[in-house]
């Protein structure tokens, strides 16, 4: 989507206009349960995408996808006569994948805790497979009486 100011204008104009006009005036049996997610116009105002859910059964998204195709000479007069601007933008309507990518990521999201969950069962009664501190520290050898060591004691040989 561009920047532009007067095509973001205009497509929240056009998603208010096509919003009321399939709530009011378009009275097809196959229109379903249809909410516009969204509208995008090119930067020229020659074309806007209109993105839609339905809530429903794959059957209802197909039948209203078609009642949507059908409505859309009405709906873009419609726009033209409520924008005024000099060209009417076509309208192209395109089902949003939105809930369904939502649906997927929460599956996705929901077998992650579940995998989580089952981590932290098996770490509870996990013990360390050697020491509960593997790294090697520095010997410090000290005579058990508290004096300090030779050189002879350290096996150095005097000349």
């Amino acid at each position: 989507m561009n920047d532009n100011p007067r095509a973001l204008k205009l497509a929240d104009r056009i998603k208010v206009i096509v919003a009321t006009m399939l709530d009011n005036r378009v009275k097809d049996p196959r229109l379903g349960f249809v909410t516009i997610t969204d509208v995008r116009v090119s930067g020229d105002l020659q074309h806007a995408t209109l993105f839609y859910t339905v809530f429903g059964t794959d059957e209802e998204r197909e039948e209203t996808g078609a009642a949507l195709v059908s409505a859309t000479g009405m709906l873009r007069r419609e726009v033209g006569r409520q924008t005024g601007v000099r060209l009417t933008p076509t309208l192209e309507f395109i089902a949003d994948a939105v809930p369904e990518n939502a649906r997927v990521i929460e599956d996705l999201l929901t077998e992650a805790r579940g995998r989580d969950a089952e981590l932290d069962q098996a770490k509870a009664g996990a013990t360390y497979a050697g020491e509960a501190d593997p790294y090697r520290k520095p010997r410090e050898e000290e005579p058990e009486d508290g004096s300090v060591p030779s050189d002879d004691d350290l096996g150095r040989e005097q000349a």
